[in-house]
């Protein structure tokens, strides 16, 4: 073998990457990468190829692993070169192998036993994911050691205000000290952030579909303030895998249902990230429907464009936005956005379409629920704070038919 062509190959003091250049420190490994441009042309002596039984680099802990999320982060790090399980906690099925709770993990033999979140040791883990249900994340998180990076699929950490966290969620907030540290994870608006966070709030699914075509022409100007209409359906996996008599087969099949309207807990979310890119107080109506699909979400947006401006112009703005970005793609114009052409990938696919009301547009925007409005970005989230290129593991082909 005189060449070899290959998209992750280790060399004797590094890592090559296609696509990046970048260099990399890990201090508790002492461990120092440069990734290249492109890889190249190696001899065998120069070349080790690594075997995923080996220790990894990052050793992470993921809490509530019985889910959805916990289910898909799992999915997605089967290939990640760096990143490896060391810990999974899953009270309900503490003692049982993943495969025994999901069946199609049964080819992964290296994941550890589920453990109950008492008996969870951290000793040995760098990173934490947290998929735990909505307030019981706060005094868990609270405890870990300081030295731990985490990233938080809850939405206890997405909310500044603490008070806007008790109205909304139904309970006070009781790591008040730790919501003042944590950043945003929305990732390609809050990059340079991410970099130097110890907590990230991974952000909510609707309010990544909404937030990513929204926050660039907030900031530039080019719509309005108000009277901005979101309508969201989401595939019935982002109502997570509880039993809910409401999320029966029966239940949902051949139909469309609505829910939390006026009252769905992303709102204050959503309200948050576009008033910070307008500087202005943002006011929204949304409204949510589950739709008798597995996995999936469409954002239908409508908005009124500031004087002078044209649906065209709201084009080019995303355009200039998004034109360096992997996972954030704005389609060719007329092509409308379809859930199926970004399922099981980490992808945000949008367009700009003119309203046939004058001075309106209509924003589509589709993502996959359970990987760019969760595991997805959560572990692109965790590649940037490690100090990896934030594509890793995360180069999945969208899953089409």
């Amino acid at each position: 073998m005189s060449t070899s062509l290959f998209n992750s190959v280790y060399f004797d003091r590094g890592c090559s990457w296609k696509g990046e250049v970048k260099s990399s420190k890990l201090g508790k490994r002492n461990c120092h990468r440069l990734y290249v441009g492109r890889s190249t042309a190696l001899s065998p002596r120069s070349l080790k190829i690594r075997n995923s039984k080996q220790e990894k680099d990052v050793r992470v802990a993921l809490l509530g692993a019985s889910g959805y999320t916990g289910a898909e982060i799992i999915r997605l790090l089967a290939n990640h070169p760096f990143f490896g399980i060391t810990l999974m906690t899953a009270d309900r099925n503490a003692g049982k192998s993943m495969e025994s709770v999901f069946p199609h993990f049964i080819t992964q033999k290296d994941l550890p036993i589920l453990v109950s979140s008492n008996d969870a040791s951290f000793s040995d883990v760098d990173a934490v994911f947290c998929c735990l249900p909505h307030g019981t994340t706060q005094e868990i998180i609270k405890a870990l050691p300081k030295g731990i990076k985490i990233v938080d699929l809850s939405a206890d950490f997405r909310l500044r205000d603490i008070s806007e966290y008790q109205e909304w969620y139904g309970q006070p907030h009781r790591a008040t000290d730790l919501q003042v540290e944590a950043v945003y994870g929305l990732t390609e608006i809050f990059r340079e952030e991410i970099k130097n966070a110890r907590l990230v709030a991974n952000p909510g699914c609707y309010p990544t579909s909404i937030q990513l075509p929204l926050v660039p022409l907030l900031k530039a100007k080019l719509i309005e303030y108000k009277n901005i209409i979101i309508d969201s359906k989401s595939g019935v996996s982002g109502a997570g895998r509880g039993a809910k008599v409401a999320n029966l087969y029966t239940e949902l099949t051949e139909g469309i249902m609505s829910y939390g309207v006026t009252r769905h807990r992303h709102v204050p979310e959503i309200e948050q990230g576009l008033s910070d890119a307008a500087r202005s107080k943002v006011t929204v109506s949304f409204t949510p429907h589950l739709m008798p699909m597995s996995r999936g979400m469409q954002s239908t947006i409508y908005v009124e464009m500031a004087s002078g401006v044209t649906a065209e112009d709201l084009y080019q703005q995303l355009k200039v936005s998004y034109e360096d970005e992997e996972f954030v793609k704005l389609l060719e114009k007329g092509v409308v956005p379809r859930t199926h052409d970004v399922r099981g990938s980490n992808y945000c696919y949008m367009n700009v379409f003119p309203d046939r009301i004058s001075g309106r547009a209509i924003i589509i925007s589709v993502i996959d629920n359970l990987v760019k409005g969760a595991s997805g970005q959560a572990l692109q989230n965790l590649n940037i704070m490690m100090g990896f290129p934030e594509n890793t593991g995360l180069r999945y082909l969208p899953l089409f038919p």
